[in-house]
């Protein structure tokens, strides 16, 4: 599978709470937009366990659960760039573009998006 099959894919699973916006207005990005935060959070959370209670040893079954949940974050990600016209692809290219340049320009480890 690649970015844009797993895109499409899970496009056909996207149903948004009806909010009284007009079907393809440009603002159907909220929903995704607080899914992805409120899903992070969860990967967060289940890291917080690992802390507080496991001593930081990852079993499978967290790593079960963290993987789950990341797949939460992927979806809420393809549907918030679904909204707003950009394809996964396109994301983790320039996402690689820009982690590739700060490192061949020695500042991965920098503060600041624009460095």
């Amino acid at each position: 599978m690649d970015f844009e099959d797993y895109q499409q894919r899970s496009r056909k699973t996207a149903q948004y709470p009806k909010l009284g916006i007009p079907e393809g207005s440009f603002v159907g990005w909220i929903y995704p937009a607080i899914g992805l935060t409120g899903e992070s959070g969860e990967v967060l959370e289940n890291v917080k366990k690992l802390v507080r209670s496991r001593n930081l040893v990852v079993t499978d079954e967290i790593r079960e659960t963290i993987k789950k949940e990341l797949g939460d974050v992927l979806w809420y990600i393809s549907q918030l760039s679904t909204e707003l016209g950009i394809s996964l692809k396109d994301v983790a290219i320039s996402n690689l573009q820009k982690l590739e340049s700060r490192q061949e320009r020695g500042v991965i480890h920098g503060v600041g998006d624009e460095r």
